[in-house]
């Protein structure tokens, strides 16, 4: 199953380096299915709500979850140490808010860009956290139904000379 996840990634590279004439032009019934879905995601991640990620994410082994702290394999390990430690247990409060999302569907595999500020308050100490970023999700329709089966998020670029490398 891992094989087959780090297929749909190669396909999804090979085909944004070399744009297709039948790309989805992001207006579709499906590119708008995969805006409405981002949007339950940052919900879920707004309420740290694992029911909510059980309707999005794909229940696939192939599920992961890429961020600058770690590497979540399956859907037990995002709801469990993304869902759970990471936003439950880190922060009291949090707003997750997507910008910029780009959409590129083609057939059952489609994939988003966009850019993200994420607003939170750290349970332990009331501090107020704010971060920008940038997140790439991959998606297959499964029954007829869009579900993430990839997220990769890193922190906003970094371009000060002799950084970012």
């Amino acid at each position: 199953m891992n094989r087959r996840i780090a297929q749909l990634c190669i396909v999804a590279t090979a085909l944004a380096l070399c744009w297709c004439a039948d790309a989805d032009d992001g207006n579709t019934a499906d590119a708008r299915a995969i805006r409405s879905l981002i949007s339950q995601y940052a919900a879920s991640v707004d309420t740290a709500d694992t029911a909510a990620a059980d309707r999005i994410w794909s229940h696939s082994a192939d599920v992961s979850f890429i961020h600058p702290r770690g590497r979540e394999q399956g859907l037990d390990q995002v709801k469990t140490d993304v869902y759970g430690h990471l936003m439950g247990e880190t922060f009291s409060e949090r707003k997750l808010s997507p910008r910029d999302v780009s959409v590129h569907v083609y057939g059952d595999a489609a994939w988003a860009e966009f850019n993200w500020d994420f607003v939170a308050k750290m349970r332990k100490t009331g501090a107020p956290v704010h971060t920008a970023g940038r997140e790439t999700q991959i998606y297959h329709r499964e029954e007829g139904q869009w579900r993430i089966v990839h997220v990769h998020y890193s922190g906003a670029p970094v371009t000060a000379e002799g950084k970012g490398f």
